[in-house]
């Protein structure tokens, strides 16, 4: 294919708005461009100019894990987004590529290995039974998000980070002003200042320690010349925010075991299967409004016949990768007996969610304790008075009404 054919065929400009979407609903615009092509290109309502689009699960992946789409260039162009405010710090983390991106993450990996999340579970599920024994104590009706599903994930990032119980509060209220889009820039700025300078303090007085907890473990990367300060400031509080995703998630979770009586019956009758059916949950949920982070090419680039120009923005979807029926027979239906089931919810290549197994975690430990402890939970409220987050990045309930 010569290249005057490639670039003959430039598909249309979709334009893609901020939509408050309520339950487990899929956004009906990444449902059209899905059907529209592998590769399409989308205007976001913030930032400039337009980018291209991949849904494909082949193309994500090969997007997400090639040398040759860079985040790191992203800091320097006002690529059209979803978020009103853009304000990455020179270093985080999450803009920046190999090797640094690789010696930075090095830092902290012990922390989330399988031996350093199970360092947690037994301390998470003692801290679960107490919020439930608290939950039962006090009786229905009841708001699950506030009682369980916040507190819970945010006890145990902290506990991970090595942030002391005192400062949960303060931490879980930067995040919320960190992640929303409707409180304006200057709200967002002001937290994101004033959750770095916590952990530069917090991570300062690391510098020599021999802890397992992420800030032990970044103060002594620091201490030992390996990474900066700066860039162990902007690592804790990406892990920090991103560990009260869980609360988001799970609260699309429940929220959707609690409208499917079905999914729970079998879930209790065969508790065995939970760990799977949790993964096919998190493959489903539609865990994010629009997309994320986008790349830009570094050299042109074609994707199933379409040349993508060096300079070019590039978003990928996993939400659409999830759903692609290559990969993933019969996308729409929750399957719980679906092997394999090599989702991409917790993203692909060198920017992979270290969380994903703390995340699992904390999941199975939530299913398991609601499931089995509260036998008759069911919503106290019909499934479209659940009030959904509005202005969000992340999708969730802004509570869950219980009874039992």
């Amino acid at each position: 294919m010569t290249e005057e054919t490639l670039t003959e065929t430039l598909p249309p400009i979709r334009h893609w708005p901020a939509l408050d979407l309520t339950g487990t609903d899929f956004d009906p615009v990444l449902r059209e461009l899905m059907s529209e092509g592998p590769v399409t290109r989308i205007q976001l309502p913030n930032g400039e100019g337009w980018a291209w689009l991949v849904t494909r699960y082949d193309d994500v992946r090969m997007v997400t894990n090639d040398a040759r789409f860079s985040r790191e260039a992203v800091m320097d162009k006002p690529v059209t987004r979803l978020a009103p405010h853009f304000i990455p710090d020179p270093g985080a983390v999450g803009f920046l590529d190999p090797p640094d991106h690789t010696r930075l993450r090095r830092s902290v990996a012990p922390a989330f290995t399988t031996k350093g999340v199970e360092r947690v579970r037994e301390k998470a599920r003692a801290m679960l039974d107490e919020l439930i024994d608290e939950l039962l104590q006090d009786g229905p009706p009841a708001d699950l998000t506030a009682t369980i599903l916040s507190p819970f994930p945010i006890a145990v990032i902290c506990e991970m980070m090595g942030v002391p119980a005192a400062d949960r509060h303060v931490m879980h209220t930067w995040t919320q002003l960190i992640l929303s889009s409707s409180n304006g820039k200057e709200v967002s700025e002001k937290a994101k200042r004033e959750m770095a300078a916590y952990f530069s303090d917090l991570i300062g007085l690391r510098e020599n320690s021999t802890g397992e907890d992420v800030t032990s473990l970044l103060g002594a990367a620091v201490g030992r010349g390996e990474i900066t300060l700066e860039e162990a400031v902007g690592l804790a509080g990406l892990l920090q925010i991103g560990g009260e995703a869980v609360t988001n998630n799970s609260g699309q979770m429940f929220y959707l075991l609690l409208t499917r009586p079905d999914l729970v019956d079998r879930l209790r009758a065969e508790p065995e299967i939970r760990p799977k059916a949790i993964d096919e949950l998190l493959r489903w949920i539609p865990h994010r409004n629009a997309v994320g982070l986008s790349r830009i090419a570094l050299v042109d680039v074609e994707i199933r016949g379409v040349l993508i120009r060096a300079g070019d923005a590039v978003y990928n979807s996993y939400l659409a990768a999830n759903r692609d029926p290559d990969v993933f027979p019969d996308p729409e239906t929750i399957d719980f007996s679906r092997s394999p089931n090599p989702h991409v919810s917790f993203g692909f290549g060198p920017h992979f969610c270290p969380g994903n197994m703390l995340a699992r975690l904390e999941e199975e430990l939530m299913v398991d304790a609601l499931l089995d402890r509260i036998p008759g939970l069911r919503l106290a409220v019909p499934p479209e008075q659940v009030p959904f987050k509005k202005g969000a990045l992340i999708r969730g309930p802004e509570a869950v009404p219980v009874t039992w």
